[in-house]
């Protein structure tokens, strides 16, 4: 062989050797991005990190909008016959993800420990837990918590550490911070009405709907009371602006001072942190019969037409993210819940916790948490509840035959599941 020829075979031998290994299992995950917030870059650099350790897995995050938008594109890929192993998705999709015959559960999956299921906080797996089986696994969760605005508490005259902690506090508290073009609470009623009137109405005494999925109450007399009382707050108190009230630009409303008091998913927590430039506070939900606000959030789940190897990948995936140190760095990157005990023990959320305790405002309130609203025909009984709770709020229908219009299309949807 001449030297030539050496050269060139110790060439190609060290661009073989250079050339990265090519993944042998390749994942498609959906993720919402529901939420403002740098969110994306930090799921891309959970991936990276996750590639970095499995190099023998490629995962595509697709990102699709909000909660819906995911689960819309994540099923349209399926029927297309597009790839996709696992997305996060409402964790109040699992009913109809189980009837379509679309999810494994995850105690069907090889390998899986029934420790590591039990491994997360009960309240976080309610919604995922249906007849017996585990269907989703909590990751991107939250509680609704209060935000509220210290130096206008002060200005008001107010204890700045002291947030409402009744409905009659709320209203006494509003009315004192509302003034020169301020209002004093805002609570959202576009985007996830249900779940804003899910919390009241818990917090009146009252769940909106069965544990099974198969009932709604939406006119049981104390479900309506708390639909009179939310429109209350601006018609009768005038406290909250009349109509409907942004989800998408409440947190810059909070942030613009347009609001002493907000409602809004934890998942804001690092994003008013980051640019709030006043003095801000985070408290529970205040009560009425009882404390409480509903679970919310995305589960991850896995889709039934996958192989074995695509099912372990995607396990390797979710128990990395899911781990108490990603799930505490995630916490810490964007106000989520840390979805397990053990993320709280870690190092890391102990030492930020300890420095900026509104952190734990969330994972406190479980206590009080019940499961998310959820239901067979899940978004259309959700879309006639959503539109009841408009309709009362913009005045062009009562309470009363609002909700008893959605609570006749809920039982006409769940019909056929009973």
């Amino acid at each position: 062989m001449t030297l030539m020829n050496k050269l060139a075979m110790t060439s190609a031998l060290a661009t073989l050797l250079a050339a990265p290994v090519a993944a042998e299992t390749e994942l498609t995950m959906y993720y919402p991005i529901a939420v403002g917030g740098a969110l994306t870059e930090v799921v891309d650099g959970i991936v990276a990190e996750f590639e970095k350790a499995n190099p023998d897995i490629k995962v595509n995050a697709i990102y699709s909008g909000n909660y819906d938008d995911t689960r819309v594109r994540a099923l349209s890929a399926l029927a297309s016959g597009e790839p996709a192993q696992l997305a996060v998705m409402f964790s109040i999709d699992a009913y109809d993800l189980i009837e379509q015959d679309l999810v494994v559960a995850f105690d069907d999956i090889e390998g899986v420990d029934p420790a590591w299921l039990d491994s997360f906080y009960p309240a976080l797996m309610a919604n995922g837990r249906v007849e017996g089986k585990t269907w989703g696994i909590p990751f991107q969760r939250s509680t609704i918590v209060a935000y509220y605005n210290k130096d206008m508490f002060r200005a008001a005259g107010l204890d700045p550490e002291a947030a409402p902690a009744t409905w009659d506090e709320m209203i006494s508290m509003g009315k004192a911070l509302t003034k020169d073009g301020t209002y004093g609470l805002m609570i959202p009623s576009t985007g996830y009405p249900y779940w804003m009137f899910q919390a009241l109405a818990i917090q009146n005494g009252k769940e909106v709907m069965s544990d099974d999925g198969l009932t709604t109450y939406f006119d049981d007399p104390a479900v309506v009371e708390t639909l009179e009382f939310w429109k209350s707050l601006s018609t009768e108190h005038g406290i909250m602006p009349e109509g409907t009230v942004e989800w998408g630009t409440l947190r810059q409303a909070f942030l613009e001072g347009q609001t002493a008091m907000m409602w809004h998913s934890t998942g804001n927590l690092t994003a008013v942190k980051n640019n709030a430039s006043f003095d801000f506070g985070v408290a529970e939900l205040p009560a009425n019969v009882r404390p409480g606000s509903p679970t919310g959030g995305g589960n991850f789940y896995v889709f039934k037409d996958t192989s074995d190897e695509e099912r372990a990948a995607a396990m390797k995936l979710i128990e990395f993210m899911t781990s108490p140190e990603q799930a505490a760095a995630w916490s810490i990157a964007t106000g989520y819940m840390g979805v397990s005990p053990a993320a709280y023990e870690t190092e890391a959320l102990k030492a930020y916790t300890a420095a900026f305790p509104p952190a734990l405002v969330a994972r406190n309130q479980l206590e009080n948490a019940v499961a998310e609203f959820s239901t067979f025909e899940t978004a259309r009984v959700r879309e006639g509840l959503n539109n009841a709770i408009q309709a009362a709020l913009t005045g062009t229908a009562s309470p009363a035959d609002a909700l008893a219009e959605a609570q006749q299309a809920a039982v006409r949807l769940l019909k056929d599941y009973q």
